[in-house]
């Protein structure tokens, strides 16, 4: 076991690597170019986003699927993975990290397109999508007499399925088991018992369900965090300035050995930033446009219009107070690196940091479990049918459970391996259907009416694919 955990790190240290990046990144800036700077409207976006419409064809609104969306998005990653960034990179890496979400709009909002122009109603009369159904209906060229969109659709649902349970599930309820047996004492097996329970009554329930409790929860945890940030800030409000010239400046010019941090490069501030900005908002790795294809939405560019700005809100907002929080805090020259450093900037600020980072560790992780089950349950609907779903639930309920208890290191760095595989599937899809994305836009936004509603089960420009 041992020697396998150490292939499997190398083999994800290499994916989540150079390549993967560049390759995220990149769909990030042709996705901005191809759409005319997508991002301008996102005023517009955030409007749409804070409407709760029920108009046109779909299972929950369209803030519900924002929320779903974000549930699944916003986890320890945003407090964490900042951290683990500024560790690394300096605090210059915060500005690569923000820049990363402002490209990643791009990428977020053509998924999303994509994923409500090719979905399908089922039998159940439910509304299925994402990108193994894209791949299917919207890619039907054939390599060498198979259909290389059905192809890479299976391989995306397998890849989400095995993803789903490790970020999603196992690790996402273990790192919640610690952290309460770290601060509060309690036994893994109670804090365990209570999440499992609850994600049961949750989960259970379906989509409506996820859906009723992540449009209470998500705004509420949201909000808790950014004004426990801003508190925290304003206690140290006379080095704020000093914060901000330091993160430009440093992501330029890099950061040289001071206390306990060894340095940085400008090429390592920009690595890390990058890498857990793309990490943290998902966009391109073709998660989030699963649930933006059950919202109730009158065209496809409505609904990623709404769908894009999850991820303004995952890193533009949440992950930029995480890190002036942390750098602001100066302990990040001390040689703290990943959990401790958050720990240690949080615990540095009287008694309201810790309260805000429990408080935040616990919300944003029990999110995570209930968005993700919906992922990895359309995933497994994909590829075994609708009587995979109440299996799939229970296993997923049972995971959370083993997760609180284990430490299964070998699991949990293949399924981050899977969840890396997921963006080369999602990616071609994007690349490939480009031409579909601009169509739809011109259509209903560039000279259209956002509110127009769309021709309903229209075939797919399969031409253009």
């Amino acid at each position: 076991m041992e020697a396998l955990d150490r292939i499997l790190t190398e083999v994800n240290k290499f994916i989540w690597g150079p390549p993967l990046l560049i390759l995220l990144l990149g769909t990030h800036l042709y996705l901005t170019i191809r759409l005319r700077l997508i991002q301008r409207y996102m005023g517009k976006a955030v409007r749409l986003s804070l409407e709760r419409s029920r108009e046109g064809r779909g299972d929950i609104s369209q803030f519900g699927a924002l929320t779903t969306a974000l549930a699944a998005t916003i986890g320890t990653g945003n407090i964490v993975g900042v951290a683990t960034a500024v560790a690394a990179g300096g605090p210059g890496a915060v500005l690569w990290l923000w820049l990363t979400g402002v490209f990643g709009i791009a990428t977020k909002y053509a998924e999303a397109v994509l994923s409500v122009k090719y979905r399908v109603t089922t039998e159940s009369g439910a509304m299925a999508g994402g990108p193994m159904y894209v791949l299917e209906r919207g890619i039907t060229r054939l390599w060498f007499g198979l259909p290389i969109g059905r192809g890479l659709g299976l391989a995306f649902a397998l890849f989400t399925t095995v993803a789903a349970f490790g970020i999603g599930n196992m690790v996402q309820a273990n790192s919640v088991a610690a952290m309460v047996r770290e601060t509060f004492g309690v036994s893994p097996w109670i804090t365990g018992a209570t999440i499992t329970v609850l994600t049961a009554l949750v989960i259970l329930g379906g989509i409506k369900s996820i859906a009723a409790w992540c449009e209470r929860l998500v705004p509420f945890m949201a909000v808790f965090f950014v004004l426990g940030a801003i508190i925290l800030l304003v206690m140290r409000y006379e080095t704020i300035p000093d914060t901000i010239r330091l993160i430009f400046s440093s992501a330029f010019t890099g950061h040289a050995a001071v206390g306990g941090f060894l340095g940085s490069t400008v090429m390592a501030a920009a690595r890390y930033g990058i890498a857990r900005g793309l990490f943290s908002n998902e966009s391109g790795l073709g998660s989030a446009p699963i649930v933006a294809a059950a919202a109730q939405t009158k065209n496809p560019v409505r609904q990623a219009l709404v769908s894009s700005s999850g991820t303004f809100w995952d890193t533009v907002v949440v992950c930029a107070f995480t890190g002036l929080v942390i750098v602001n805090s100066g302990r990040w020259t001390e040689g703290h690196t990943g959990a401790a450093l958050t720990k240690a900037a949080f615990e540095g600020m009287s008694f309201i940091g810790p309260i805000v980072l429990t408080v935040s560790l616990l919300t944003f992780v029990f999110s995570t479990i209930l968005g993700w089950s919906y992922y990895g349950e359309k995933a497994a609907e994909y590829l075994f049918g609708a009587r995979a779903i109440k299996p799939y639930r229970w296993f997923w309920v049972a995971a959370v459970m083993v997760g609180s208890l284990s430490t299964l290191q070998v699991v949990w760095s293949f399924a981050d391996i899977a969840n890396a595989l997921m963006a080369i599937p999602n990616v071609i899809s994007l690349f490939v259907l480009s031409n579909v994305v601009v169509a739809e836009t011109r259509q209903y936004l560039w000279q259209g009416d956002i509110n127009a509603n769309e021709i309903p089960d229209a075939s797919p420009p399969a031409a253009q694919a």
